[in-house]
């Protein structure tokens, strides 16, 4: 019963707001105004992008649809190869496998993912060498971000994945998470609006349970501006010929529920032809396990949580859904956190 709850406490883990440290945020009906839908934003011409402007994408062909979006690992890799590379935890991630025990007996197990991916692109009138990218890369900076979500320095010795190397996290085989260079983040989210309340359902119904439904969801994550060699690679994600300037990342490897990875990037560059200009690219991936969007049958016996599907949740597709922020169902929320992130580095 857990799985579907925990849906929606994941939308804000990862995107950074940028706004929020710096002035309030806009209310989400201007947010919308400055934000176009575009099929594809690599196809989408920079001439007619003017600053002000956000172009948006999802990939969400049918919205209605509650798993529109959503695409499999695998397949992600296939269809989007420079993509999954740079918005993995790291490029030779593959899905987990692991053993379980049931009953004393134990077994391997195979997760499968699936990987909610949105995609933002705005100009801004001014040389990438005057976008600072460094001062979002701080913990003070990411604290003041949406207030319900509380972060706090996490020493490397404490990662999850270095402590308990035989789980199933993201434990990287080139260098270990919150190397030197790197701010190593602790953060914690409690529930919102219905949310919590369902929570208490969920755990009513399942009263014998040995593992109860959280009503906060926690994470662990890695800020870092990428270093020049690494982010030089990165024009084959953004389809722009011009050279990369910088990179922001933050890379959510472990978390208590719901995922297994989400990730932040954002990447600057020259508008070519016109050096005065930047083009900022940037991208919000969360990778969630299938199992959880497949479990439905449960819930059909209790009417007040039939609209509690975690796909519906999770696509802002529920009853559940309220507000504007987190919420509201992922893509609301990464629309807002964009142009929240596009109007900070504007006027930073």
């Amino acid at each position: 019963m857990h799985t579907q709850l925990a849906a929606t406490l994941l939308l804000g883990v990862l995107l950074i707001d940028p706004a929020a440290a710096q002035q309030p945020m806009p209310t989400p009906a201007a947010l919308s105004e400055r934000i176009k839908d575009v099929g594809s934003i690599n196809a989408a011409g920079l001439s007619a992008l003017k600053p002000g402007t956000i172009l948006f994408t999802d990939h969400r062909d049918t919205p209605a649809n509650p798993e529109s979006g959503l695409i499999p690992y695998l397949d992600w890799g296939k269809a989007r190869p420079a993509e999954r590379a740079a918005l993995a935890p790291y490029p030779a991630y593959a899905e987990p496998d692991y053993t379980i025990t049931v009953n004393g007996v134990s077994k391997p197990r195979h997760e499968t993912l699936k990987v909610y991916v949105a995609q933002g692109r705005f100009v801004l009138p001014k040389a990438p060498e005057a976008v600072d990218l460094s001062s979002y890369a701080t913990l003070a900076f990411v604290s003041k971000m949406d207030p319900v979500i509380r972060h706090k320095a996490l020493s490397p010795a404490d990662v999850t994945p270095t402590k308990d190397p035989a789980a199933a996290f993201a434990k990287r085989p080139d260098r270990p998470w919150c190397a030197p260079g790197t701010v190593c983040i602790e953060s914690r989210y409690d529930l919102e609006g219905k949310l919590p309340l369902g929570v208490k359902l969920a755990n009513r119904l399942e009263d014998g349970a040995s593992k109860k439904v959280a009503e906060f969801v926690s994470f662990q994550s890695e800020l870092r501006i990428l270093p020049p060699a690494e982010a030089a690679g990165l024009t084959a994600l953004t389809g722009i010929d011009a050279p990369v300037a910088g990179g922001l990342e933050q890379t959510i490897f472990w978390v208590n529920q719901i995922l297994r990875f989400g990730k932040f990037l954002a990447v600057v560059q020259p508008v070519p032809g016109e050096p005065g200009k930047s083009v900022v690219t940037t991208y919000m991936a969360l990778a969630i396990k299938a199992d959880v969007l497949e479990r439905k049958q449960e819930y059909a016996r209790v009417p007040v949580l039939k609209n509690l599907l975690p796909a519906q949740v999770l696509m802002g597709n529920s009853s559940f859904n309220t507000g504007t922020s987190i919420s509201a169902g992922l893509p609301v929320y990464a629309r807002n956190r964009l142009a929240a992130f596009a109007e900070a580095l504007a006027k930073n």
